[in-house]
């Protein structure tokens, strides 16, 4: 095996290829050079991505790019499938959670940070993305006044998918974009691949060990990602129907999603989902879409479903 390591989307990525040839390598630093151009693209912390850009003009129609155009289509997906709670359209939420630069930052509490804008209704939020409008013809956006996007998960699931179809050309391929996982190809030797499921804790042995050679796997936690402020506990996954940090029982959710294209980002959406309904919920809405998955909870049991 060929792999290569490191950061981008404000994730640790991992890229791994079934060899290891002149051909393999370069490959594997190509895909590097993807990641750090979906990074510009889609950053809602550089002032100059496209992201950053298409905020500041909202009420504005704004030309993009087709790979923006797709991330965005695909986010709006998502947020129809999951019925608003996976939601693009939820930045300003999370800058009023503290979440309004790198993460590295927001623990080290910099005094310097920008103070947040003012967030948008909060009984409005699950379905406030449907007043996002596109304009096929033209490869244009138009978001409503008042109304910023953060892309990251669906940017990360989106990218695993991209980039391990593409590699996969060449070899079996595990991508890993922050816990967002692609895999294509059971590896030469005829067998699947091994995805270990993180534990509560960094340093923790794995929850599990899945064997896959197909599909997507994505991790949702609030058990790394958090912070303080004011007192409080806080965290990224923002629940659209509060307008802020999940208030549930699940620690981590992962979902293994077996087939099918953007399978990686179908995986992240459904974690997202079921850590925000909670255990129950949660469950539940995994079952009634034949999606299994493993929910870990603060008491520290972990259901299967």
């Amino acid at each position: 095996m060929t792999q290569t390591l490191f950061h981008a989307l404000g994730s640790k990525i991992a890229l791994t290829i079934d060899g290891d040839t002149a051909e393999l390598r370069a490959a594997l630093r190509a895909a590097r050079g993807w990641f750090l151009d979906w990074e510009a693209r889609f950053s809602r912390f550089s002032p100059e991505s496209e992201l950053s850009q298409l905020n500041r003009r909202a009420g504005q129609e704004t030309t993009v790019s087709d790979e923006f155009w797709r991330v965005l289509r695909a986010a709006l997906r998502a947020a129809e499938w999951s019925g608003g709670l996976a939601n693009p359209a939820i930045l300003p939420a999370l800058e009023d959670a503290g979440y309004d630069r790198p993460f590295a930052q927001v623990l080290q509490g910099d005094a310097a940070a920008s103070a947040p804008q003012d967030a948008l209704p909060t009984a409005s939020m699950v379905d406030n993305w449907r007043a996002i409008q596109l304009f096929p013809r033209r490869r244009s956006v138009r978001l409503p006044e008042g109304m910023r996007l953060d892309l990251g998960g669906f940017a990360k699931g989106w990218a695993a998918d991209q980039a391990a179809q593409r590699l996969s050309q060449l070899a079996a391929t595990v991508v890993d974009a922050g816990g967002d996982i692609a895999i294509r190809g059971r590896r030469a030797d005829g067998t699947d691949w091994r995805i270990g499921v993180a534990g509560r804790r960094e340093g923790d042995p794995p929850l599990a060990i899945l064997q896959l050679h197909s599909g997507g796997v994505a991790t949702s936690g609030r058990n790394f990602r958090r912070w303080m402020k004011d007192g409080v506990a806080q965290h990224h996954l923002i629940d659209p129907r509060r307008g802020k940090p999940a208030e549930t029982d699940v620690l981590s959710a992962t979902v293994i999603v077996r087939r099918g294209a953007g399978a990686a980002l179908r995986a992240e959406t459904a974690a997202k989902v079921a850590l925000i309904l909670g255990s129950q919920e949660g469950a539940a809405w995994l079952q009634a879409r034949k999606l299994p998955g493993l929910l870990a909870l603060e008491d520290g049991s972990v259901i299967k479903v």
